[in-house]
Parts: C-alpha cells; structure tokens; sequence
C-alpha cells in the first residue's frame, strides 16, 4: 500500500491536494483518519490511500503505526526558503545531525531514489508545458519524520505566493502521483549518495534530470560536521535501490572537511566520484 499525505495547516500541501482529487479517481471511504475523509484510488494496480493530518507533517513521526504494509510515503508540502524563490522540489526527509524540526536524532528515513527522480522529471515537465517560472529541484536529506519506510516530500515554494499558485501546485500534484504510479518496491535500478554542495544542489539536479543518475539521499556541506562511518552506512543502506557510489561536489565541501570525509568514505567502503 502507498499512503499520500497532505497537512490541513499546510496552505500549499491542500492546494495540491485539490489538483490530486480532480485529476485522478481518488473515492472517498467511509471511514476516516484523525477525523478527517480517507480517499482511495488504485494507480497501476497499487493502492494508494490519501489521508490529511492536522498537524504539520514533518512531525508525523508516529504515522506508520497506523498502517500496515506500507511500501511508500509521499507527503506533499509546502517548501519555505528566505529568498522566496519559486522552487518544485523533491526530498527524503531524516536528520542527519539533530532533530530540529521533527523527526528522530541522527536518523534518516529510507531514500526512495528512482520515485524522487520519477517526481523530479514529472515536475521538469510540466513545468515546460505549462511555463511555469519555477527552479525544479532537488533538495537536500533534512526535517523530519524519520521513517523505517520509503519516504519522499514533494514540495511547492518558497513563499506564501507560491503557495496559493494553482498552476505551480498543479505541478507538484502530478509529480507526486508519477512517483506513486511508477514505483517499485523491489527497483533493481542503481542509486548513488549526494555529498557536498548547498541546500538545493542544482549540479546534482542536472545529473538526474540530463544523464539519469538517480539520488537517494544527499548530504549538503553544512551537514558534513555530523558524518561519520555510522551516517554514511545509514545513509546508504537506507535507499530502496542499491546505492553504488558517492557523488562528490567537491566544489562545494569546505577544505576542512574533504580528509575526513575520503577517510570516512574508505571506512564504510563507499566508492565515489568528484564533479
């Protein structure tokens, strides 16, 4: 089963979820969730139940006790950034250092790298046919909840104009259900680590988008004082596919951090790659 979550206190998550309820056979059920309507769809044969939390979605730590057999989460959201930029974004939440905004210490949620890169083509897509002035991008691992299932944010931002955008939020909507309808629990696809660079890595965004290279999680520079042997291994053994190596913007990690982390990189036997 496939569990899609929007927030009542998120303006830009029920923005999209309006464009989710038109565009696709979502059925209401009778029963609810938190008191709040439970719609139902099947997408290429997976279910798919849509449920909306009234609290803000990055503290939905304790979500995946109420379901059984869950082999996604998608939560759609808005993205707040200071410079107000108008982004589609895609990111597996989790905490690599502590747990300032949800989630668990030092603890990452499973990277579904191939859904995140289905939802990131899908966004680049229409954000062309529609002529959306939007950056679409990846983000960073970062925020909470942090799930022992694949878990993935498709966001609409960055400020409250954004947020009401019907067109941008159109967008988000359909990336979040081409992730939904082409996943694959048992990807055979190869994935890679993202390591170094800032917030949203546009270098990294252009591997995916142009040579296909997939990303599970992504470390950004900022985060590189908290990687140890025991992140880099969680990092990588929680992605649904199997992650091959690591993609160093080396650029974009400070100099004092570069030996440690090739020296890390050889303790947990991660091969890697510098652009």
């Amino acid at each position: 089963m496939i569990l899609l979550v929007a927030s009542s206190k998120d303006m830009a998550s029920l923005n999209i979820a309006k464009h989710i309820q038109s565009h696709y056979s979502f059925q209401k059920k009778k029963e609810t969730f938190l008191e709040n309507p439970v719609y139902s769809c099947e997408v290429n044969r997976k279910k798919v139940i849509f449920i909306t939390l009234k609290e803000e979605l990055v503290y939905a730590q304790n979500l995946t006790s109420f379901f059984n057999d869950l082999e996604l989460v998608v939560f759609i959201s808005r993205h707040s950034g200071a410079s107000g930029k108008p982004t589609l974004s895609v990111h597996t939440p989790g905490n690599l250092g502590k747990a300032e905004l949800g989630g668990l210490p030092r603890r990452v949620s499973v990277a579904p790298a191939t859904a995140m890169k289905d939802a990131l083509k899908a966004m680049a897509q229409f954000k062309e046919e529609m002529q959306l002035d939007y950056a679409v991008t990846y983000e960073c691992t970062h925020h909470g909840p942090s799930l022992d299932v694949p878990t993935m944010f498709a966001e609409l931002g960055s400020s409250e104009k954004q947020w009401n955008d019907s067109k941008g939020a159109e967008a988000v909507a359909h990336g979040a259900m081409e992730a939904i309808s082409k996943f694959n629990a048992t990807s055979r696809c190869n994935a890679v680590l993202g390591i170094g660079g800032p917030h949203y890595n546009e270098r990294f965004t252009r591997l995916a988008l142009k040579d296909g290279v997939i990303f599970g999680h992504i470390i950004p520079k900022y985060s590189l004082s908290y990687v140890d042997a025991e992140i880099l291994s969680q990092c990588v053994e929680k992605t649904v596919e199997k992650v091959e190596y690591a993609v160093l913007d080396w650029k974009g990690i400070r100099g004092e951090n570069k030996p440690r982390l090739l020296e890390t990189l050889q303790e947990v036997n991660l091969r890697f790659k510098k652009i």
